[in-house]
Formats: C-alpha cells, structure tokens, sequence
C-alpha cells in the first residue's frame, strides 16, 4: 500500500512553526479518525482521515492519534500493528515505527497508551489541547480518556489551539496552491463531462456517473457528494432521479478531492437542451455580472462581507431590470428583500474540505473579535465567511438566484419586502428553479488569481459546450 505524502520536511516544518506559534503550553492531542461502517463492522464507507491530522501529520490512516508536547518537543504517534488475522484481509503495511519516520517522528506507542499519557499529564497538572472532534466515536474516547461525560467533552476544546491551528491552515503553501490547481482541473474535467453528456431524456445519476468516472481516472474522488439537479432551487439535493426535459435547466455542483485531499469546488448552470430560454438567460446573466463584480474585488485587505453585499446588489439591479425586484438596490439589500432569490452566502474557504476548517467553526475560520457572524438574520448567517482577506487565502465565489415557490408564499402571505419585490410577476417564475455559478480563487499579494484552467461561464460559452 502506497502512502500519499508530501516530503518529510513538510510535515516537520508545519510542526515546528505550530509549536513555535502555540508557546510552551501542555500537550497538544491530535485524534485521527476510525473506519465508519456503513451496516456491520467490516463493510465500511471510504476512509477520510482528519484534515487537521493530515496536515500534521499526512498519514492516511484509520485508527492513529499523535500528542506534541510544547515544552519538551517530544512527538508521539500512536496506532496499533496489525495482527495476522489483519493481514490475512488486508496484506501488509509499513509499521507505525515506518510510518511515523515517514513525517519525520521517530517516536511510537500503542493506541492504548494515550489514555495513560492524558492522565499523566493531567495528574502532574498540565492542560491537553484538543480541537473540535466531529465524530462520535472520538467524542466517546475523549470522554473516556479524560474521565467525563460525553457532553462535557465540548467543554475540553482548546480555543487557543484552535485559532492557532486556523492561523496555520488559512494561509496556503505553494506546495498547497499546486494541489488545489491539482484538484480544480480534476472538477473542471468533470463538469465538461457532466455537461457535455446532458440532453433530454438523460437522467441526473447518469450525469453522476461521468463526473465519477472522471474523478477516478485521475486519482481522486468526490470530495463531497454532487450535486446534479434540474431543481437547483433547491441548495442541498442529493436526489438523482430527475430525466432532463426540454426547457429544464440543470445545476452541477461537483468538486474534485485529489490524493492528498485537497479539493475543487466548482459550479454550472446550463440548459438541458441546446439553448436557455429567454426568462432563463436574463437571469443567468445577472448572475455572472454579479459573480464578475464580487471577483473584481477580490485583494487583501478588502472585507468579504462587503464583496458578498456588492454582488447582492448587482443581483438586485438585473432583477429589478426584469421585473421581479422593485426600488433601489442598495436599499433592498440593506432591508434584506434580496434573500427571495439569495438566500446562502457567497463564499467561503477551500483546502482540504471542501468548507475549509469547518469543524473548528466557523466564526474562528470566517470572521475575527472585531467581526462577529451574524447567526440570525435570514441570508447573512449563512455567510461562512466574512473577514478581511488576507494574500494565500483560496476560496469560492458564488452567486445564485434560486426561486423557493413555499418561500414566495410564506412571504407574500406575510406581505413581506413588497416595496422591493414584485409578487405578481415573481409567481410567474414559481417553476424556474435556481441558477449558481462559481469558481475558485487564490488572493494573492495584489489582488487574485483563478484557480485552473478556464471553465467556460458566460451564457453564449455554455451554449457553446452544448
């Protein structure tokens, strides 16, 4: 078995830099994940290892754990040899002593050791560190490991490991960015596939199947699970039954997560047959001029809260060109009546999960102290990101127009935002669906730089691939 890794040094020297940023405070505890079963022990989904693991640590296997000890230096790897029984099923690997050298840690114990390890620690009065664990398996062991409940685990979280970990992740290496372009041309392979292969009559696991293969056949998989739909007002839908009509537009979500997980994350929207209708085609082209806005400002220093506002309003202006929005712009997105069509964020970071950081949560990873998500306005707290951007950022940018005919009715009933939004007309699109577009965007010192090859976007190149 072949371990996908990056040179040793790169693992020791993002090591270095997080002890050298954290200071000399206790022990750091780093969780790998388990096999996940998806009906009985031995039947398991695809591995994922941690991403914060992988970033320390890269190795790409189930059931290890690592501590750094910030005051002596000491790096441990924890994970159990396999058994001849193992073998019998899996054949054989490299030895935790083989694999911990690999990432420059000369250091291993048994898996059961970290418990011992902990209550050493904890009994001579130091603080164990860890982050955020998403699994409940490891919730279990924590609670175990630290002598608490399953529910005072969240209580053990280290703030301060967290936003230094987020410090270190948010900015990307050169060896990262090639990656990710990695990854991103894998996605746009896939969506050429999935859109040149679509027509009437053709199903959306069809289309599936070709953004699969093509992930495949370059080493890679989905690095979430796709989203294909002729109901793209719908922003999660992993339902793949739906036979293309004429008329029908389709929404392809897919990205690309390549060998050593990092990921694409790249959007189109097209018709199912050859051209977009007229209703269709306004409305996709207020989309790309408010996608083309918000990229034009892309630069560090520049709030992607105020990006994310500037493409609201373009939105609202071609609205407001074909009727359905009313008044001026910048007022109905300061009231909010944009969020009838808009109702997610623009963006948000990409690395090696597709959300990046996400489980370390998103007011560390997307906002600062001074610059707090907003968690109950209605469009805004679906923002992940928000802060001011910073060179060796990646992220997404977005936009969409999705028409929800239960959230016209709720509204409308309510007589909601009717100085900004045109209900007469707005009911005559109740079967539109949804449109998004994006791409993925490196910041760099003056400005940005689109990840990838170009994928074609405006209204007359999507016909073109049809």
């Amino acid at each position: 078995m072949e371990i996908n890794l990056f040179e040793k040094q790169v693992y020791t020297n993002r090591r270095d830099v997080l002890k050298q940023r954290f200071g000399t405070d206790g022990i750091l505890l780093f969780m790998g994940n388990e096999e996940s079963s998806m009906n009985y022990k031995d039947n398991a989904y695809l591995f994922r290892q941690d991403s914060s693991f992988l970033y320390y640590f890269g190795l790409d296997v189930a059931s290890l754990a690592a501590t750094i000890d910030t005051e002596t230096g000491e790096e441990i790897i924890y994970g159990n040899e396999l058994t001849i029984d193992d073998i019998v099923w899996t054949g054989t690997l490299p030895t935790v002593n083989e694999m911990a050298s690999m990432v420059g840690i000369s250091n291993t114990k048994p898996y059961n050791a970290v418990a011992d390890y902990i209550q050493a620690a904890i009994s001579k009065g130091r603080t164990v560190h860890i982050l955020p664990p998403y699994r409940p398996e490891n919730v279990i062991k924590l609670a175990t490991w630290f002598g608490k409940t399953t529910a005072e685990v969240k209580g053990l979280v280290s703030e301060k490991l967290v936003r230094t970990v987020i410090g270190q992740r948010v900015i990307k290496s050169a060896l990262e960015v090639d990656e990710l372009e990695k990854a991103v041309n894998t996605s746009i392979d896939m969506q050429l596939a999935v859109i040149k292969n679509s027509r009437p009559g053709v199903k959306c696991f069809e289309m599936v199947s070709h953004a699969h293969q093509v992930a495949i056949a370059q080493n890679s998989r989905l690095g979430y699970p796709a989203i294909i739909t002729t109901q793209g007002q719908t922003l999660h839908t992993h339902y793949y039954g739906h036979e293309l009509k004429e008329g029908d537009m389709v929404l392809s979500d897919i990205g690309a997560e390549n060998a050593l997980h990092y990921g694409g994350d790249l959007t189109r929207t097209f018709p199912a047959g050859k051209k977009f209708s007229t209703k269709q085609a306004d409305l996709y082209n207020t989309v790309i001029s408010a996608m083309d806005h918000a990229i034009s400002m892309l630069k560090p220093g520049v709030r992607y809260l105020d990006i994310h506002l500037a493409a609201c309003q373009k939105l609202v202006e071609g609205l407001t060109g074909v009727g359905l929005m009313k008044g001026d712009a910048a007022e109905a997105v300061t009231a909010g009546a944009h969020t009838m069509f808009f109702q997610c964020g623009l963006g948000h970071m990409l690395g090696m999960d597709t959300h990046d950081m996400e489980d370390l949560g998103e007011q560390f990873v997307g906002y600062t102290d001074e610059l707090k998500k907003e968690t109950s306005i209605f469009g805004l707290k679906s923002l992940r990101l928000g802060r001011e951007l910073q060179a060796g950022f990646v992220l997404t940018v977005e936009p969409g127009i999705y028409i929800i005919p239960e959230l016209i009715d709720r509204w409308q009933a309510e007589n909601k935002y009717a100085d900004f939004i045109n209900y007469d007309v707005l009911n005559t699109y109740r079967d539109f669906g949804g449109i998004r577009v994006e791409d993925n965007f490196l910041i760099t010192d003056t400005g940005h730089q689109l990840l990838g090859k170009y994928l074609p976007k405006t209204l007359h190149e999507i016909e073109g691939l049809k």
